[in-house]
């Protein structure tokens, strides 16, 4: 019988309880894209939909230890790198996996919970600015975080397009530069691809929903997960704004808590 290989993703970041966004929605988000999901857990955070209330680090020469312990038994066609809380832990993440060589590297450079609640040092945004973001194949930034990594304000959807070539740093990485904290009806969220030196523009139209937790770690894992399927980046950017924005949609009338709720991460298969 021949041997078959799953395709393979890991995700670096931190655990949410509440299930609708960190690691849980990443491996949720792997799982509903066809990859094999694996996790090196970064934080503990205390949260629920409509707040944090603690964050636990995890030790950085522990987290190095799980990212090894994957890799050197399973390995990874593509890794997704979300919550990173300080400057520390990022270098640590950035030099184990640089041992790899894994091409397929999308980091959501998490700062701020959807509730507001800040889940990275503010000495830490320069570190993830000079050392993380030049090293990833695709950041995928929402305005707020573009604003921080840019250090000024982002005005209206005709910047996004010089936004993303600036968050590119010259061409060393692809940004998808998203929307949807703009408050145009029609969202169109940007993505500039370095390797061809080419803007996207990714339409969808504005959800009203309070299920909005855990978006971001969702886009960023379907992005990793199709890249890791093989998908080449404008095609594996488009699957991952599809793939959430159905998620949206189907789970927009759903009550799950008393806050932000999450994302239909398995619409496809049960409603």
């Amino acid at each position: 019988m021949e041997t078959k290989q799953y395709r393979r993703a890991l995700t670096i970041a931190g655990s949410d309880p509440s299930g609708g966004a960190g690691i849980q929605a990443d491996l949720k988000t792997f799982s509903a894209c066809g990859c094999y999901g694996m996790s090196a857990i970064t934080a503990v955070v205390d949260e629920n939909t409509v707040n944090v209330r603690g964050v636990h680090p995890i030790p950085e020469t522990f987290v190095a230890g799980q990212i090894s312990s994957v890799l050197d038994d399973i390995g990874a066609d593509a890794v997704k790198i979300g919550m990173l809380h300080s400057s520390e832990l990022i270098r640590t993440v950035v030099s184990t996996l640089d041992r790899y060589g894994i091409r397929n590297i999308v980091l959501d450079p998490v700062m701020v919970a959807t509730s507001g609640d800040p889940l990275l040092n503010e000495d830490a945004v320069a570190t993830l600015r000079d050392e993380a973001v030049p090293w990833a194949r695709v950041i995928t930034p929402n305005i707020p975080e573009a604003e921080l990594l840019l250090g000024r304000r982002i005005g209206d959807q005709s910047e996004l397009p010089d936004v993303a070539r600036e968050l590119s740093l010259g061409g060393r990485v692809s940004v998808l530069l998203k929307a949807g904290h703009l408050h145009d009806e029609e969202l169109i969220d940007i993505f500039y691809n370095a390797e061809s030196d080419r803007i996207l523009p990714l339409r969808s139209r504005r959800i009203s929903t309070p299920n909005t937790h855990g978006t971001g770690c969702t886009l960023s894992s379907a992005v990793a997960a199709f890249l890791a399927k093989g998908y080449g980046l404008d095609d594996a950017v488009t699957a991952a704004k599809n793939y959430i924005d159905a998620a949206i949609r189907a789970g927009a009338e759903y009550r799950i808590g008393r806050g932000h709720g999450p994302v239909h991460h398995f619409h496809e298969f049960w409603q």
